[in-house]
């Protein structure tokens, strides 16, 4: 299995960040490629929880069905895939005070063995780092915004 680690710090409270996080709405409007993620079964968040989502690398669009599991409230969400190439995710949340939450992610994935997988490790890799990098700006970007909009109105 390949990882990439990444950690941030994000100017909200910790259960703003894992709300945020947690909703299957937003994923498309902060994951690098997400297209689309949507809950399949009778849950949309929580342990056990099943979601397809598709993701455009490149000129192809990748599907997945994924499978939430662990979850605990403002500490950890894992997802892992249930198809197609084995990967995981990671999130863990660690309030640094009232108003910072530090966002972690371990993304793991596994390549085919053998001189094909070693050759689309050298493509798929470098993409995966910048994808985590894009990720966590625009998911940092987007909790702080949402944060000082819900602080401007009051709620």
């Amino acid at each position: 299995m390949i990882h990439v680690r990444h950690s941030a710090v994000a100017a909200v409270p910790i259960d703003v960040a894992f709300t945020y996080i947690d909703d299957y709405r937003t994923v498309p409007d902060w994951m690098f490629g997400v297209s689309d993620f949507r809950p399949i079964g009778g849950f949309d968040q929580g342990l056990g929880s099943t979601f397809d989502a598709s993701i455009h690398i490149g000129p192809t669009t990748l599907r997945s069905r994924l499978e939430v599991t662990a979850w605990e409230k403002d500490r950890v969400i894992t997802l892992a895939s249930l198809d197609g190439a084995a990967n995981s995710s990671t999130w863990t949340f660690v309030a640094l005070g009232p108003d910072k939450t530090e966002l972690g992610v371990d993304f793991a994935y596994k390549l085919p063995g053998g001189l094909a997988g070693r050759a689309l490790g050298l493509i798929v890799e470098p993409f995966v780092e910048t994808a985590v990098k894009n990720t966590e700006a625009t998911l940092r970007h987007n909790l702080e915004e949402l944060y000082e909009k819900r602080d401007a109105d009051g709620s």
